[in-house]
This record gives structure tokens, C-alpha cells and sequence, in this order.
């Protein structure tokens, strides 16, 4: 299955989940589509391992080949499946893009790697799944700093997370250390997700 790309909140909504974390989506119509209210069957267990699977891969805008490929990455590390799995999506440099309040969703970050303004260390890298380790420096090249869509991300930027810093004077960043598990994605039970794979 190839990464979704129509609009976000048709997807929030089916989910009653935000993807891009601000709840904006659902607001507007906070049933799902063609709903309108109808309560719907309670989902079986299986459905909700599935439910909690897509919220993530659409959050993180991944198709299922990447989502499994990562997954099974987790498999191999110490520590817990679950929490490995989200801190190495969390650690993709699309998503540490978005992090950085370089871009206002994922998709626009994901944007701004493959056409190349993204670099690490130093050196120009276009593949939005690359996996940054904790010291790496993300930074933007030097002649894509003035580009409107970042301006833009920058000033609208809320608030950054902990594990990432950005120097708007050097237009580059530190991904500081992999994030604690509380510290991103609160409301998803990554235990569900472990289930669906290990049926």
C-alpha cells in the first residue's frame, strides 16, 4: 500500500484522531465522514490493533512497506518493541524537520528533504525515512533559508519539542537526544500496534 495523499482530515476524521496533532481537523466536523452522527458498531479487537496501526502510519504519512520495515527494526533493539518502533519514526529527518518548526506538517517537511533545502552535517541529504542519530545536525541549505513556506513555519511555530533545538541565526539544528516515550504521541497505545504484528 503506497503512502496516502489526499487530505488530512478525511483520515482524522474516519480515526477520530488528529494526525497532524493540533486537533484543527476535527473540529470543523468531529464525526466521522459520511456518519453524521450514526453511532457506530463497537470495533472488535482486531479493529482496534488495526485502528491504532493506521493512526501512526498516517501521522507519520509512511506507507505500510516502510511502516513494516521499520517495525521490524525495533524487533532488533534492546528495550521495548513499541516504545523502539515510535522513537525511530520519531527520528526520521522529515519528521525531525517538522520537529525543528521547518515546515507546518510532515508533508511539507517531507517536501523540503526530497527537493534537497535539507542537510545533515553538513551535507545535503533528499530521503525523508533517513534515520538521524541523536548529535546530528539538521540544517537548512544555505539558499533555501529564505524561502517563504519556512519563513512562514517559523513564525508560526508554537512551541518545540525538548529533544530538538533550532538557531534561526545559523538556520540549523541539533537533534538533541532520542525523545523519553511520554514526550510525543500521548494518546496512542503502541501495545496494540505490537499486537497486530505478532498475530
Amino acid at each position: 500500500m503506497s503512502r496516502y495523499t489526499g487530505p488530512s482530515w478525511k483520515i482524522s476524521r474516519r480515526l477520530k484522531y488528529s494526525i497532524l496533532e493540533d486537533g484543527k481537523e476535527l473540529k470543523k466536523r468531529p464525526y466521522a465522514p459520511g456518519q453524521h452522527g450514526l453511532r457506530r458498531s463497537k470495533l472488535s479487537e482486531y479493529g482496534l490493533q488495526l485502528q491504532e496501526k493506521q493512526k501512526v502510519r498516517f501521522t507519520y504519512g509512511v506507507s505500510e512497506k516502510q511502516f513494516k520495515k521499520f517495525f521490524s527494526l525495533a524487533r532488533k533493539m534492546k528495550g521495548k518493541q513499541g516504545d523502539n518502533f515510535l522513537i525511530l519514526l520519531e527520528s526520521r529527518l522529515d519528521n525531525l524537520v517538522y520537529r525543528m518548526g521547518l515546515a507546518v506538517s510532515r508533508r511539507q517537511a517531507r517536501q523540503l528533504v526530497t527537493h534537497g533545502h535539507i542537510t545533515v552535517d553538513g551535507k545535503k541529504v533528499n530521503i525523508p525515512s533517513y534515520i538521524v542519530k541523536p548529535g546530528q545536525v539538521i540544517g537548512v541549505k544555505e539558499s533555501s533559508g529564505k524561502m517563504v513556506i519556512i519563513q512562514e513555519a517559523l513564525n508560526s511555530l508554537v512551541q518545540r519539542k525538548q529533544y530538538v533545538t533550532f538557531d534561526e541565526a545559523t538556520m540549523s539544528g541539533q537533534y538533541v537526544r532520542y525523545p523519553e516515550r511520554e514526550e510525543f504521541l500521548p494518546d496512542i497505545k503502541e501495545n496494540l500496534i505490537v499486537e497486530f504484528y505478532n498475530r
